[in-house]
Formats: structure tokens, C-alpha cells, sequence
């Protein structure tokens, strides 16, 4: 192949590496309306009265709206950027009378200025009755305090959800008897790993501007992932037709997940579209951290059983999950920590899965990169890693023993066939990689530093079977130069760069001569958006399809021009031929005459959705150095093995590898959400926040062990997921064979190790 599996350089490269002004607040119109929110400072409280006659006052405000300003009776929505009927709950107003967290929008105040507006901020006098809120999501099913006690809460999907429970979601799914396996295994672990909420700290906050159109309508320009649903969203949120909201986006400076929710677009389109203003907003650091929509903090309960040979035979799991204040995403990741976790062990004779979602005060968690899989792989993992020890075995036997394999049936991956997997090329591969032999479990430096190794696996999907969809239209210019219009966002992932090599491999041409236009909802064609690992597998074969039939309709074109039939001419990406060596036509010809008495249309447009979700896979072992004084861990090596198909494009699925190892390390080692007994946020910037960055950690290996996967285009699975989830396993038992302390909560913080090693040694 001339392109597909090609290191091309991203198409914005150099833009981005010159500082061009491609990303939200460069772009805003000048003179637009400053928006800021004044939060709540309780976790759960109704407003009494708010007084706003002073603010209003201030020079240069224009308006100030709070829940008094919300049309009665309007109905709830979700800020989830989900397929519609949303399996997330209608839970929330623009604005409501009851706060449910610290940091709960409370008024929208929009202005000249910035100054202007802080200043109306601090004169806004709001009486509140505080109530009290729940905390511990452990206490919140069935808890007599309610977080959503209205009776216009909706749950429009059966996903087991009851409001007046603090249930946003419930499930259960199994296959065998799991009771009767783990009865009969010698060995049955049975243990609790937690995970707490963390954030995607991406370097770009939320932001957007809103302007009115020509035409009246409401145009949004939002740092987001999901277009289309945001135009849904805001619609809804807003009372108004679909028909007059028009969402795109420039260049996104990062998201992972967080962008999937509608988290700032909603409160300047309410103001340009009372005021038919321009407007802005423009999050802070600290609201980013304090009111957005972090992973989900979850509870696994792993019951594992196994006989003495290492045969694993039933897999138990329960996982509660925190939404906090609301619904995002909360039936949705859930699902993911046992379906994503539980069919890498596609031997075993049983297995359960059980989940509740339960509401709390505290700030709503949403979607981050691995969704609800990087929790429950952690648990799972760790527990095989456990039942290693316990048996004496190495972990990379253990699994090559009890992993699933291509053409296997996965039960608990919704039944579906295992269609590509080099997952044993890659726990090979990882073994030689990291020096298992020599390094296997530690190895004491003398010094009062110990070095050991650790290793876990992990799978994910690409997109979600039967529910997403991507769309690509490809036309052929005036000169013989074609555009690529989309609908999926480029978060720096490069998928612009990739879909374009796509329909380059096809096409026969360089990538230089396809421009990208996306995402824009007036004028790309529909797609989901970017997430759920769907871009490459999903929109990228609708790209693959398109490219097909608009090579076809070249050809016909070219016949046409050269007197004969289609199916007698070929295309070399330059010109059509007559077959045989003949006459021919170049491509700027035939793009030519399609503007002059032509009837065939040199444009195509394919939508495309998938009945399967084909799994990457990837193995990852953790070489580490542990301070027993200090108990600082540092992470010297990190080798990683990824089965995404056909790498598109190496270099920027090695980047997205390396990227997302980093995030794992940092939620593993450092990341933490803490709240203080009143429900606010103790980390409310990156000065408390810690994020690893490239100084924090040694060297990363990443390398690519090739399935074909037949449904995606030229051979592809997803990436973007399945790199953050191997580190939480490999890292925490590289922390076990080091000092033989057993961590299952994250993060691992050094005053634990510490602690831990000198209370051992007692």
C-alpha cells in the first residue's frame, strides 16, 4: 500500500507548530459578549431568593439570568452526547432552583467585559436553604435523601434507573451458573479494588462563542467532540427547533472524553439567543477541575475462581458506580467495566455481572478515554495477577493459559466472535520487551531502592455495535484535487490525517491532494462524532466505501469522455484509460467536464454502522524503581504491545499509545479527586492536580502486533481507548513484587508504600 500504514505528518502540523490561531477563543468574533456562572457554594440546597438589581447595575452588563428566567414546565434533558433516545437520564434545567453540588450553575451573568462581569458576580445575593447532601456513594442507593427528588426526571431507555432510589442505573447479565462454578474451583478470590474520579486535564478548557446568522438562527462554535449531539442537546436545553441551531468546530486542544459532554455550549447559546448578541464563554482551570465531568468513581467487587493448574473457571463482578449530581454517561461506562474485562478470560465456564449507578452530591462524572473498561480492567487484572501469586505462577503463563483467542465466542462481550486477536503475539512480544526473565518478580539495588516488573492485558472496542454511525462525503474539485467532508472531530488524534489516507489508498493519490473539511452540522454529513473508539473503524470505512464509488464514478465519466464503457476503462489515480493501452483522459479532464453538460455527479456521500464491535487488544508490562524510605515509585520502562488491526498510520497510533500509557500511569500512581466533608473539591488546579508529565517517567516502548480485521478499512481496529488501561494492573503489582504490599484502591500514593514497608518490617 502507497499510504495506508504510512508515518504521513499530520495535515496540521505546521499550523499547530506555529501557533496559527486554529482553536475556539482565536477565532471569536471581537466584541463578544463575556458569559461567567455564579456556582453554588453547597452540595445540595434550594435557592430561597436571588437578588440581582445591584449586579445589573454594574456598567457594561447586559443581562443576568438565573432559574426565575427558565420558561416553566420546560422539560429536562442530559448534557451526555449520546444516540438518540439517550440511555442517560433527562435530569437536568439550564438553570434550577435546586443545587445538587459545589459548583452547581446558579445564574448566567454575560457582560462587556470580564472585569464588568466578576464585579456583578460578587453583588449577586442569593438565600439559600442548605440541605443535607450525600456524600458517600456507598450510602447513596436507598439512601431517604434524595438527589433528584422532581417528578419531571425522565429516564427514556429501560436501564433499570429509579430516581427515587438515587438509582441511575441498574443491570444484570450472565451466562452458566456461576454460583455452582466457583463452588467447585479449588481456588476462589474474593476481593474489593477502587477507583476514585479523574480528570482528562486537557490543556484546552471548555470554551465557546455563539453568533445569530443571517438567517436567524443560532450558531454555536464549540471546543467539542460531538456536533450533531450538541445541537440536539442545546436545542433541547434551550426550547427550540433543531432546525435553528448550527453547531461546528475548529481545531480541539484535547478532550478525551470530556468534550463528549455539552459542558460550556449551552449557557452562551441561552444568552445570543435572548440577547442575539455574539457571546462567550471560557472556563477556567479551576472550573474545568471543580465542574465539568471526570471518570466515574467505581467500587468492583471480583469474585474469581480457579482450580490449582491455573484453569480460571467463573468470574463474578459487581460494580457500583458514582454519576454525582447527574446522569452522564453513568448507565453507559458502567457497562463497559465488565464487558470490556471479564471476556479476556474466554475459557472460563461462568460468569455474572452485576452494576448499579447511584447519584451524589458531588460533581457529575461523564466520559474519559477507556469509559468505564480502565476501571474494570484494573479489578480484573489485578485479581488474575493475585491469583498468580497465589499459585505460584507467572502472570504471562497464567493468561496464555486462559485468554481469549481469535475465533473464540466472547459470552460476555454480548456474544460476539472474537473475528481478530493477536493478543498472545503481543504478550509474547511485551515479555522479550521489558527483560522479563531477568527482572521477574524484583530485584533489590542495595540502596534501599527495589526494582520489579508487573504486566496486565486489556481489550476495548470500536464503536458501539449496532448504534454509531459515520458519514463521509468525498467530491472531485475543478482541478482534480478532492475535499473530504466530515462529521467526526479531530482532537489532535489525527483523524483527519488518517481518514484522509484512507480515501488516498484508494483513490491513488497523495494526501496532499484531499483537503478535510469538519466538523460542521449545516454541512457535514451525519456522524455520531468522535468517541467510543468509533473514528477510524466506523466513519474511516465510510471513507473506504465513499472513496470506492467516487473512483466509479471517475470511470464512468472517463468512458463517457472516451466513447466506450465503464467497465472498459481503469483509473491509476491520474488518469482513466482505456483498458488495453489506449487513449485516455487525465483527471483535471474529467473534472472539467463535469461542469459542462454532465449528468454524472463526481460526488458521493456513504453512511456506515457496524453489527460488531471488533476488540483491540494490548499487553503491558511496567518496569519500576520503589524508594522503600520515601515509598516514590518511579516508572524506568513501560513496554506496551498493541493489536488496533492495521496500523493507518504508525506514528500517530504510537502517539496515541504513548499518550495514553501516561494517563494511566497518572491515574495509577498520582491523579486524585478528594472532596472535604462539605462536598468540595480539594484539587481545583494542576498546582494540586498532579498529572505525570514526559520528566516523571522513563522510557516508553511501544510496539504493533498486525490481526486484520476484515469489517474495518484496510484491516483496522480502534486505538485511541485500549492504551490506558494495561498501566493500573502492571504498575500496582509491580508495586506487590517489590514490597510485597497489596494496593487496591487508586491512586498508590508514596505515604502509603512508606507506611506500608515500614509497618512490614516491624
Amino acid at each position: 500500500m502507497k499510504t495506508v500504514g504510512k508515518p504521513v505528518r499530520k495535515k496540521d502540523a505546521m499550523q499547530l507548530l506555529t501557533g496559527q490561531p486554529v482553536y475556539t477563543e482565536d477565532i471569536a468574533p471581537a466584541g463578544c459578549l463575556v458569559v461567567k456562572l455564579l456556582r453554588s457554594p453547597h452540595a445540595s440546597a434550594l435557592i430561597k431568593s436571588i437578588r440581582k438589581d445591584i449586579a445589573l447595575k454594574v456598567p457594561g452588563i447586559e443581562a443576568i439570568y438565573t432559574w426565575e428566567d427558565i420558561p416553566k414546565g420546560q422539560r429536562r434533558f442530559t448534557l451526555a452526547g449520546q444516540t438518540y433516545p439517550e440511555a442517560s437520564p433527562y435530569d437536568r434545567l439550564l438553570l434550577d432552583r435546586r443545587v445538587r453540588y459545589v459548583g452547581d450553575p446558579v445564574a448566567i451573568v454575560a457582560g462587556a467585559d470580564e472585569k464588568s462581569v466578576d464585579k456583578a458576580l460578587s453583588l449577586i445575593r442569593v438565600e439559600y436553604q442548605v440541605e443535607e447532601p450525600v456524600l458517600d456513594f456507598h450510602k447513596a442507593k436507598d439512601n431517604p435523601i434524595l438527589v433528584h427528588p422532581e417528578e419531571d426526571w425522565e429516564s427514556l431507555c429501560p436501564v433499570g434507573a429509579d430516581h427515587k432510589r438515587n438509582l441511575c442505573a441498574h443491570d444484570e447479565t450472565s451466562e452458566g451458573d456461576i454460583e455452582q462454578v466457583l463452588s467447585e474451583c479449588d481456588i476462589v478470590l474474593d476481593r474489593v479494588y477502587h477507583t476514585k474520579a479523574c480528570q482528562q486535564t486537557m490543556m484546552e478548557t471548555f470554551r465557546t462563542f455563539c453568533t445569530i446568522d443571517p438567517y436567524g438562527r443560532l450558531h454555536v462554535v464549540s471546543s467539542t467532540q460531538i456536533v450533531f449531539h450538541c445541537r440536539r442537546i442545546i436545542a433541547n436545553a434551550l426550547n427550540i427547533p433543531k432546525s435553528m441551531v448550527r453547531v461546528s468546530k475548529p481545531r480541539i486542544g484535547g478532550g478525551f472524553g470530556a468534550k463528549q459532554t455539552s459542558v460550556s455550549e449551552i449557557y452562551p447559546a441561552f444568552v445570543t439567543w435572548k440577547t442575539k448578541k455574539p457571546s462567550k464563554i471560557i472556563f477556567s482551570r479551576e472550573e474545568s477541575m471543580t465542574a465539568s465531568t471526570p471518570r466515574h468513581e467505581m467500587e468492583m467487587h471480583v469474585r474469581l475462581g480457579a482450580m490449582k493448574d491455573g484453569r480460571i473457571r467463573g468470574i463474578d463482578l459487581y460494580t457500583l458506580s458514582n454519576t454525582g449530581a447527574y446522569g452522564e454517561h453513568g448507565p453507559t461506562t458502567v457497562g463497559l467495566s465488565g464487558h470490556k474485562s471479564i471476556p479476556l478470560y474466554g475459557k472460563s465456564e461462568a460468569f455474572r455481572f452485576v452494576s448499579d449507578v447511584v447519584y451524589t452530591n458531588v460533581m457529575s462524572a461523564g466520559a474519559y478515554r477507556g469509559y468505564g473498561a480502565t476501571q474494570g480492567l484494573f479489578a480484573v487484572e489485578s485479581a488474575v495477577n493475585e491469583l498468580a501469586a497465589v499459585l505460584k505462577r507467572d502472570p504471562f503463563s497464567l493468561r496464555e493459559q486462559n485468554m481469549v483467542r481469535e475465533g473464540d465466542v466472547m459470552p460476555a462481550y454480548y456474544g460476539q466472535v472474537n473475528s481478530s486477536c493477536a493478543l498472545d503475539r503481543c504478550l509474547s512480544r511485551v515479555r522479550e520487551m521489558i527483560g522479563w526473565e531477568e527482572k521477574y518478580p524484583a530485584r533489590d539495588m542495595g540502596n534501599g531502592k527495589i526494582r520489579s516488573v508487573g504486566m496486565g492485558m486489556a481489550m476495548q472496542g470500536s464503536g458501539i455495535s449496532n448504534v454509531d454511525v459515520g458519514s463521509a462525503t468525498l467530491k472531485l474539485g475543478d482541478e482534480g484535487h478532492y475535499q473530504l467532508i466530515i462529521g467526526a472531530a479531530d482532537m489532535g488524534t489525527g483523524c483527519d490525517t488518517i481518514l484522509a489516507q484512507i480515501a488516498a489508498e484508494v483513490l491513488e493519490c497523495e494526501i496532499e491532494e484531499i483537503t478535510v473539511f469538519g466538523a460542521d452540522t449545516d454541512a457535514s454529513p451525519y456522524d455520531s462524532g468522535s468517541y467510543a473508539s468509533s473514528t477510524t473503524y466506523i466513519t474511516g470505512k465510510a471513507v473506504e466505501d465513499c472513496a470506492l464509488k467516487l473512483r466509479r464514478q471517475i470511470c464512468a465519466l472517463g468512458a463517457s469522455l472516451l466513447g466506450c464503457g465503464a467497465d472498459q476503462t481503469e483509473f491509476d489515480g491520474k488518469s482513466v484509460t482505456r483498458t488495453g493501452g489506449g487513449e485516455a483522459v487525465t483527471l483535471q479532464e474529467i473534472a472539467a467536464a463535469s461542469m459542462c453538460g454532465n449528468e454524472i455527479p463526481l460526488q458521493e456521500t456513504v453512511t456506515h454502522s457496524s453489527p460488531i464491535s471488533p476488540p483491540p487488544f494490548m499487553t503491558g508490562a511496567a518496569e519500576i524503581e520503589v524508594d522503600t524510605g520515601t515509598g516514590e515509585v518511579k516508572v524506568l520502562n513501560y513496554a506496551a504491545v498493541v493489536d488496533c488491526g492495521t496500523p493507518i498510520n504508525p506514528n500517530l497510533a504510537r502517539v496515541q499509545a504513548e499518550g495514553g500509557i501516561l494517563q494511566g500511569i497518572g491515574m495509577t500512581l498520582t491523579e486524585n479527586i478528594t472532596y472535604d466533608e462539605k462536598g468540595r473539591v480539594l484539587q481545583n488546579s494542576l498546582m494540586q492536580y498532579k498529572i505525570p508529565t514526559r520528566l516523571d517517567i522513563g522510557h516508553i516502548q511501544v510496539e504493533f502486533e498486525n490481526s486484520y480485521e476484515k469489517a474495518g478499512p484496510f484491516g483496522a481496529k480502534s486505538i485511541g481507548e485500549v492504551v490506558i488501561n494495561t498501566p493500573l494492573p502492571a504498575i500496582t503489582d509491580a508495586i506487590f513484587n517489590a514490597t510485597g504490599l497489596r494496593f487496591r484502591e487508586l491512586p498508590v500514593t508514596p505515604e502509603q508504600i512508606a507506611m506500608g514497608y515500614a509497618q512490614k518490617k516491624e
